[in-house]
């Protein structure tokens, strides 16, 4: 028993070597920053690496101190939070649909919807603009929110509908010879057996919203509506000579989003291997 367990551990320890690589390649710059944020400029030359000595708050306080800061956290938020409710909302339909539903023409219509994956989001900007500004949404923060649930659909109702083709067809039978209705059965059964992979489409497009950079830049010209990446570029340029309070800046524009997913990973790793499972 002993010697079989010391042949698993033999076996697993590639895996957790490459695992602790990984994870140094992003837990390093993390850590880097957010101690970087407590420093004087002249100790991130001297002692890069160090502990801060003495810590310096005032970078931080100097950020959450600012307006823009807010105001650029309230764009954000409000736009993840309405891009991840509609194209979450939008594609549990349409998924439920593909999965539930035989049609004729059902498989190529699905097929056009997993091919928007293919198609890159810098090729469709400059006709996104041109669309944007013919309707009238440039500077308009439905502009960012309809095109990011557009160019959400795709992935989100690939893994929503694999995960509603594996609930068993008896829990559907049973919910209409008790009177349920079609959508009754969607709302009232699929959905709340789907929280795992809901969490998880809900988590990716929220984290894809919050770091979305280029849409935002296109968009927006007025500087009060811009979003948080747009105002750490804003930040960067305003304040090139003070890295210290850079790296502040770009750690409190972080916090919100690593908060969110730190809160529903377990929720996301749960709906991928549902989904990867379930058929």
């Amino acid at each position: 028993m002993r010697h079989a367990k010391n042949a698993v551990r033999r076996n697993t320890l590639p895996l957790h070597a490459v695992a602790w690589i990984v994870g140094a390649f992003i837990l390093v710059p993390i850590v880097y920053a957010v101690l970087g944020g407590f420093k004087h400029n002249n100790q991130l030359s001297s002692n890069p690496f160090g502990l801060p000595d003495p810590w310096v708050a005032g970078n931080y306080t100097a950020v959450l101190a600012s307006g823009s800061f807010w105001r650029q956290l309230w764009n954000s938020t409000f736009i993840a939070v309405a891009s991840t409710a509609l194209v979450v909302a939008l594609s549990a339909l349409a998924a439920f649909v593909f999965a539930r539903f035989a049609f004729r023409g059902r498989e190529l219509l699905f097929t056009l919807f997993t091919a928007g994956l293919m198609f890159p989001f810098a090729v469709a900007i400059l006709p996104i603009f041109v669309l944007l500004r013919t309707f009238g949404l440039l500077d308009n923060p439905l502009g960012v929110i309809l095109t990011q649930a557009a160019f959400g659909l795709p992935l989100t109702i690939i893994i929503l509908r694999q995960f509603f083709r594996g609930i068993p067809g008896e829990v559907e039978e049973a919910a209409t010879l008790d009177g349920c209705s079609t959508f009754g059965f969607f709302w009232r059964i699929l959905l709340p057996m789907a929280r795992p992979a809901l969490a998880t489409v809900s988590v990716l497009a929220l984290v894809g919203s919050w770091n979305n950079f280029m849409l935002p830049l296109v968009v927006f010209s007025d500087e009060s509506a811009w979003t948080l990446p747009l105002g750490v570029q804003q930040f960067q340029g305003q304040y090139a000579s003070d890295t210290a309070r850079i790296l502040a800046y770009l750690v409190l524009a972080m916090v919100p989003a690593l908060g969110f997913y730190a809160i529903a990973e377990r929720h996301l790793v749960g709906g991928l291997t549902a989904g990867a499972t379930k058929g």
